[in-house]
């Protein structure tokens, strides 16, 4: 029996499905931190985002610097915070770390999509007397928002993969479901485990895709991809 029919009887065990350790448990744990990180981030970047492109000031450093944050791997800002006081903090690490990798592509699409706003509109929206607040509300995020879920999809699919780190700091999640394979020297459930994120990754994918579709054509736009 090769590995993939090997994780298939796997994930076709219904023993494996329920209880503290089934996979609808870590499921929902998966969503629940990935949900969570993704909200934080968007807290975190949306505003610096939207302020920086409404202003047309600061937004390409506060970029760059975000983006310089990509090229250092997750999996060791994590070890690096269990190493400090927040590392008492249960799943704060875990937490910490992904919000610090989801930040860069919200960051970078709002702000990018603040800044290919037509400028003819909103020189328009001016002198209608608009104020600056009325501006951005009315006008500007409205014409940015296609760019702006591409980050957040961006965003909340990179989430769903990499929060499997989780279980390295002895958190919840799938990532548990592979930990464990790798413990019990069993290869079908690793790539049981893998799989399990790769679909959930796919549907979350989906599922923007979707509400893109079935939005208003002003949140759909033509740069969505």
């Amino acid at each position: 029996m090769n590995t993939l029919s090997e994780a298939w009887t796997w994930l076709t065990t219904s023993a494996h499905w329920y209880g503290e350790d089934g996979i609808w448990t870590r499921l929902a744990q998966h969503l629940v931190l990935t949900v969570v990180c993704l909200l934080i981030s968007c807290l975190v970047a949306l505003p610096i985002a939207l302020v920086l492109g409404h202003l047309g000031k600061g937004g390409a450093l506060a970029v760059n610097i975000s983006n310089i944050g990509r090229a250092v791997p997750t999996f060791a800002v994590l070890v690096l915070l269990l190493l400090t006081p927040i590392g008492r903090f249960g799943e704060g690490p875990t937490v910490v770390a992904l919000v610090l990798f989801a930040v860069p592509p919200l960051l970078t699409n709002a702000y990018v999509g603040m800044r290919e706003v037509d400028q003819d509109v909103v020189r328009a929206a001016r002198g209608m007397g608009m104020t600056g607040r009325q501006m951005l509300f009315q006008v500007e995020v409205p014409l940015a928002l296609p760019l702006i879920m591409t980050g957040v999809r961006i965003a909340a699919v990179q989430l769903v993969a990499t929060a499997t780190i989780a279980a390295l700091a002895g958190g919840g999640g799938l990532g548990r479901i592979i930990t464990a394979g790798f413990n019990l020297a069993s290869t079908a459930q690793v790539v049981a485990g893998a799989v399990l994120v790769a679909v959930f990754a796919l549907l979350v994918e989906g599922l923007f895709e979707l509400a893109q579709r079935i939005a208003p054509d002003r949140a759909r736009g033509g740069n969505t991809g």
